[in-house]
């Protein structure tokens, strides 16, 4: 026997095989299911020891409970405050999502599970914690609740943990409390009316081609494309489109020009022909000369503050009768206004910049007026069969 080595000794009918170091200690060694070689954690100081540790092994693997060593050696002291935060570092997202999920992640997870090693977070504290969190904003609860099942998911995915503890059914998600009422057709007018000169075209650009607040404050003189052209009755004909390539964002220590979020964000939007007119006097009298130029751009030039523009839309609103009315309901109006028309889903989803039909189903509702089009078309339908 070469020196250093101990004396192996195995037992007819007995599991594993226990080896005796020139220390004077006993190592435990056997094969797993899985065929590989696992040795005890720590050696001991009597064989018999050895031996029980070995029949505690043969028992997980009898009933089917074993599991290879090194699936848990090191997450039993992995918080999951230290896994988070090293998520969010790894994650490859847009800036004001990172923000956001910083947020979440510093004011409402780290306090409740940041102390907790990753292995010990059970449904039970994950019920706990979110039957009272945020229970009077729902979309921060839903978003919280994401959040921390998107982080235990990839934790599970890693080994790290051998179940995800969020399993609260639509936790995940919000359902609106006040159904959206778009506005009408004399409500548009009536906001626009009431704008500042500056931003009439941004409430008509919202409303009827359903853009958001970041795409309309980035969109740039070469961004728009307009034309005017006579067809063979002698009608002067407007078209135009609008490519949405760029977005801008409040972020910290200022604004941030970044592309959309999916690949559907890029597009480019049709411009309804009654507004080819507005948008080239806008050109003409509020956009610097440059293809750079701002289309909406702030007093000082640069991008339009959401606050100041609210001052504004505020006053608007409130002149129209539709203080509930937020500037993004003007792009769920433009989304019902296209719906109406008989645009499929897929042409809305299009139109809106959306990469799943969900998405662009939040803002399907029936057109003001059109079920009762509906019916007289019905009925048009049953005189003309008499």
């Amino acid at each position: 026997m070469a020196r250093g080595e101990g004396r192996k000794t195995r037992q007819a009918g007995t599991f594993g095989t226990v080896q005796q170091l020139p220390s004077g200690r006993y190592r435990a060694m056997y094969y797993g299911p899985d065929g590989r070689r696992y040795k005890a954690p720590t050696t001991f100081l009597a064989k018999a020891d050895a031996r029980g540790w070995l029949s505690l092994r043969q028992a997980e693997i009898i009933n089917k409970a074993w599991t290879p060593p090194e699936a848990t050696p090191k997450i039993t002291r992995t918080t999951f405050a230290d896994y988070a935060r090293n998520w969010l570092k790894q994650r490859d997202v847009k800036q004001r999502t990172r923000e956001h999920y910083e947020v979440l992640l510093e004011r409402h997870l780290i306090g409740p599970f940041g102390a907790l090693p990753l292995t010990s977070i059970t449904v039970d504290d994950v019920r706990g914690w979110y039957a009272t969190f945020a229970t009077d904003t729902p979309t921060l609860r839903s978003h919280a609740y994401g959040l921390l099942r998107t982080i235990l998911g990839t934790a599970l995915s890693d080994g790290k943990i051998s179940a995800n503890p969020c399993a609260i059914r639509g936790a995940g998600s919000t359902k609106r409390v006040k159904q959206i009422r778009p506005a009408t057709l004399p409500e548009i007018e009536k906001i626009t009316t009431e704008m500042a000169e500056r931003y009439k075209a941004m409430i008509l650009l919202a409303a009827w081609c359903a853009l958001r607040f970041g795409e309309l404050t980035e969109l740039r003189r070469k961004d728009i494309v307009l034309t005017t052209t006579v067809d063979a009755e002698g009608e002067t004909v407007h078209t135009g489109i609008i490519r949405v390539e760029h977005g801008v964002v409040r972020v910290k220590g200022g604004y941030l020009v970044d592309t959309p979020k999916s690949d559907a964000g890029t597009r480019d939007v049709a411009i309804p022909p009654h507004l080819v007119p507005v948008l080239r006097d806008h050109l003409a009298v509020h956009v610097d000369g440059g293809p750079n130029a701002l289309l909406f751009p702030s007093v000082s030039g640069g991008h339009l503050a959401p606050a100041t523009f609210y001052r504004h839309y505020y006053k608007a609103r409130s002149a129209a009768d539709r203080a509930d009315l937020r500037f993004h309901d003007l792009r769920h109006t433009g989304a019902v206004l296209a719906a109406a028309t008989g645009a499929t889903l897929a042409e809305l989803m299009a139109r809106l910049g959306h990469s799943t039909p969900q998405a662009a189903m939040r803002y399907q509702h029936a057109a003001q007026g059109r079920d009762q089009a509906i019916a007289a078309a019905l009925s048009k339908i049953a005189l003309g069969s008499n």
